[in-house]
């Protein structure tokens, strides 16, 4: 019980070792901690070193508690020797003492398992930590020692929140029982025999020699069920016997979490605490829309070959003369911040000052506006190669244009580049491609090599957009019928009409006409091949009616649908007539009477005939003798002993009272003339589009299956499950590397022709670097409209091979890449998020880096996502 601080130190067991390293303390509940030992052999169990505690003044302590004093709260430890837990437990007064332990024995007791992942170097969350942390609070301690060597702890409020403050009441307030703390950590003893002060630590040192301790405090009674967690003391023993299970803190009189703030905030965060193992596993602070530049300077820290470069001389090759650089300014900013990425601290490492001159070297950088990734990385390289260019003159050299033997040219072309660039980026990022250029008139070859940084590639296909329409057909031959197409989700409507008519196996001789249905009635039609998908909503309907290609020569007849509708509830005899179903469409010539359109509704119905009831034969229903339906139809309701209309309704009706047909207009608010039978339709009353209602009696709805006109779907039903397009990154490679036409706002100049000409270019890999950028073109602009492509890109991790790529094997070198890095962007295109994804050697493991949070990712899998937008690859 009464072990010194050396005995302590020398103690196999961490829990007393703490003299060696800072620790954050937990302050418990002893018979829980007690309860937790008990699982371990006695001889093994760590010792505490008693302490008791008294108030300096406790008759100003229920002032204090209800708030009428502003004092701060003060006390003396003093070492108690003689205390003993049986007397302790006799007076009852088990609940008035604590333990203080280290923070990694807080995590080791209540998930054990956090550092068996250390010792595997599989690493978790540390957020994700099983501990009740809502019955934890952090609590500000000022400690002090007198001349006496006589330990002073005073608990203020400016330094603690008024809730922490007062639960710090039911601790220290007992004016008439001592209250006891069992120290594990051997840190009281270390600050009262000035060791502390020896020793480099991170704890603030306030005036009058007070030294600022932050506690994490938990004593509820529900820390008992924390018990049955831990499975075997042993396994405390051993993993905290392990170096790689040190946990050290950093927050100790830090300023930033001594502030009201963090105090209140009692979850564990990466940025509470350190771990020692594996280097630049640091995150870099948001400053404010920086994600963007968090995201690609990780991807850089983490190019093995720029590490050691920056940690090791880079000074020696500043050119300082460079115009084009910043003198080395650039240089020198990136090199401290990659050198402070790559400490033992893993305190989130504040980027303001990189920022600040990032702000002066380039304006646009200046203020917190959110930016593209690409163009940041761009930027920076391009700065950084400048800034380490050894080349200090630079020599004209002029690029010639070639047709000759493609090594020899490409060799000329790199010597060139090289007497003129020659960087630590230059020998890492760059490589070189070949651009051949044909005229399409004299079939001149142009052949230039250009270097390249990284590759721009291409989506080969755009997002597309699922959409399902119903096809109508206008010959009586077939039911109405749903399709469901893709098409480029920021296309045409001429998209549209081709992927609807592969699907419905349209005719040469036939086009579709598309109309936007609502209550019913067609609101609109869509006739402008032009039109933007994306002004169609997903919950629109839409119906195609399949025409011949010449039905702009005669009319359209649009026939809307009419029943009667359900009597109302105050009046049994009234009722009125309900629209229902979508509309049908046929084309008659421009003259017509009464009877033709008669006769093409019914043929338009043909599809939707009941099958029990008298229709045409098979024979007919497969015949396209207009003429001969049309009278068969009518001997349907006229033949001598046929049950027909007349028959089943009780005034004796023919076919048509049956359906009856109106005038109306385009929205079918104002009834026209009945149109009879025998009456030509004037071709002035006849327009392009003619509209007419027509009113089904009973015997009409019971003959045709009108659920088919009653069943047009969205054109796309909402679902947890959203449509992903997929590609993989070689087929975004063969698309930027495919022969396309030059833009005819842009030829070429031809030097056979002497003039500007059309022509094809292509581009074919020549030389690779030894870092492969791959930027996927997500991000597309128009005069009108700005896009963000979320495709799934599949794209290799551990083996991309670009053999069969290369025009030129001359380069010995490998030509096959490793994935080590991803930057991320998730949202719009307006805004969204950067995050990066990267691999860690030391560890064999990846890592999520979101600003100043770092964790780990569970397997390969997790670092393909639709979101990659920088790809970096290291040559194998």
């Amino acid at each position: 019980m009464g072990d010194s601080p050396a005995k302590a130190s020398s103690s196999s067991d961490p829990s007393t070792s703490t003299p060696d390293f800072d620790n954050r303390v937990y302050l418990v509940p002893y018979r829980w901690w007690k309860g937790v030992m008990e699982s371990q052999a006695k001889e093994d169990r760590p010792s505490g070193i008693p302490y008791s505690i008294s108030p300096v003044a406790p008759r100003l302590w229920n002032e204090i508690l209800r708030g009428n004093s502003n004092s701060d709260f003060v006390c003396n430890i003093e070492r108690d020797d003689y205390w003993k837990e049986d007397d302790d437990a006799a007076e009852g007064a088990s609940s008035l003492t604590y333990a203080l332990i280290p923070f990694y024995s807080w995590l080791l007791v209540l998930d054990w398992r956090f550092v068996t992942c250390f010792t595997t170097k599989k690493y978790e969350c540390f957020s994700s930590i099983n501990a009740p942390t809502t019955d934890v609070y952090p609590l500000m301690l000022r400690v002090s020692v007198t001349q006496k060597k006589i330990l002073t702890l005073k608990i203020s409020k400016k330094d603690n929140s008024a809730e922490n403050y007062r639960r710090s009441s039911n601790i220290f307030s007992s004016d008439f029982k001592p209250v006891h703390v069992l120290d594990f950590t051997g840190k009281i003893d270390y600050i009262q025999t000035d060791e502390w002060d020896k020793q480099p630590h991170d704890c603030f040192q306030q005036p009058d020699h007070e030294i600022l301790l932050s506690v994490r405090v938990s004593i509820s009674e529900n820390m008992s069920s924390g018990l049955h967690v831990f499975p075997k003391m042993q396994h405390l023993k051993d993993s905290m016997s392990s170096p790689q299970s040190k946990i050290t803190s950093i927050s100790y009189g830090d300023p930033d979490t001594c502030n009201k703030e963090n105090i209140d905030n009692p979850v564990l965060e990466i940025g509470d605490f350190d771990v020692v193992g594996p280097y630049g596993l640091t995150g870099l602070k948001n400053l404010g829309n920086t994600c963007f530049m968090n995201s690609a300077i990780q991807c850089l820290a983490h190019t093995p070959k720029l590490v050691d470069y920056f940690l090791g001389d880079y000074s020696k090759d500043i050119n300082r003369n460079n115009p084009l650089g910043t003198k080395g300014e650039l240089a020198s900013l990136f090199a401290d911040l990659l050198r402070r990425l790559w400490t033992v601290d893993r305190t989130p490492v504040d980027p303001c000052v990189f920022k600040e001159n990032l702000g002066h070297f380039s304006p646009g950088y200046a203020g917190c506006n959110q930016h593209d990734s690409h163009e940041f990385l761009a930027f920076l390289l391009d700065g950084l190669h400048e800034d380490l260019n050894r080349v200090k003159f630079k020599s004209y050299s002029e690029t010639k244009d070639s047709s000759g033997d493609p090594d020899e040219v490409a060799a000329e072309y790199w010597a060139n580049h090289l007497s003129r660039n020659d960087s630590i980026i230059v020998d890492t990022c760059q490589g070189l491609y070949k651009s051949t250029l044909v005229c399409r008139v004299c079939n001149k070859v142009s052949m230039t090599f250009d270097p390249f940084m990284y590759l721009s590639l291409p989506l080969p296909s755009t997002n597309m957009r699922r959409m399902t329409i119903t096809v109508f057909s206008t010959n009586g031959t077939k039911e109405p019928s749903a399709f469901t197409i893709n098409v480029p989700k920021f296309g045409k409507l001429k998209d549209i009409i081709q992927a609807l008519g592969i699907a419905c196996s349209l005719r040469d001789d036939e086009t579709l006409l598309i109309a936007q249905v609502s209550a019913n009635h067609i609101m609109s039609f869509l006739e402008e091949s032009l039109l933007s998908i994306s002004l169609i909503r997903n919950e629109d309907h839409l119906a195609a009616y399949q025409l011949p290609k010449d039905f702009e020569n005669g009319s359209v007849m649009v026939f809307v649908h009419q029943r009667m509708g359900e009597p109302h509830l105050s009046d049994q005899s009234t009722s009125s007539w309900k629209g229902f179903g979508t509309p049908l469409i046929g084309v008659l010539p421009s003259m017509v009477e009464g009877n033709t359109i008669r006769n093409l509704f019914l043929k338009l119905l043909n599809p939707l005939k009941r099958s029990n009831t008298c229709s045409i034969g098979k024979q007919d229903k497969n015949s396209n003798n207009f003429s001969d339906i049309v009278t068969k139809l009518e001997a349907r309701f006229h033949v001598p002993g046929h049950k027909n209309m007349a028959d089943t309704m009780e005034e004796g009706i023919d076919i048509e009272d049956a359906l009856q047909f109106y005038l109306t207009d385009k929205k079918s608010s104002a009834m026209g003339s009945q149109i009879q039978m025998d009456e030509i339709v004037s071709p002035i009353r006849l327009r392009k589009k003619f509209y007419v209602i027509v009113r089904w009696k009973n015997k009409a709805l019971e003959d045709y299956d009108i659920r088919l006109l009653n069943t047009l779907p969205v054109i796309c039903q909402h679902s947890s499950k959203r449509y992903q397009e997929y590609v993989t990154l070689y087929a975004c490679l063969e698309a930027f590397l495919t022969e396309e036409p030059l833009d005819p706002e842009g030829p070429w100049y031809c030097p056979c022709c002497e003039k500007h000409q059309q022509a094809h270019k292509k581009l074919d890999l020549w030389r690779l670097p030894e870092v492969m950028v791959i930027h996927l073109m997500r991000f597309s602009y128009s005069q009108h409209k700005e896009n963000k492509l979320e495709t799934f890109v599949d794209y290799p991790v551990d083996d991309f091979d670009l053999s069969a790529y290369m025009s030129s094997m001359t380069d010995k070198a490998s030509y096959h890449y490793r994935l080590y890095a991803v930057s991320n962007h998730y949202g719009s295109l307006g805004g969204g998020h950067y995050t990066a994804y990267v691999y860690h050697e030391g560890v064999d493991g990846w890592f999520k880096f979101d600003d100043d949070s770092v964790v780990p990712i569970d397997g390969v899998n997790g670092v393909k996502t639709s979101a990659a937008y920088l790809l970096f690859y290291e040559r194998v």
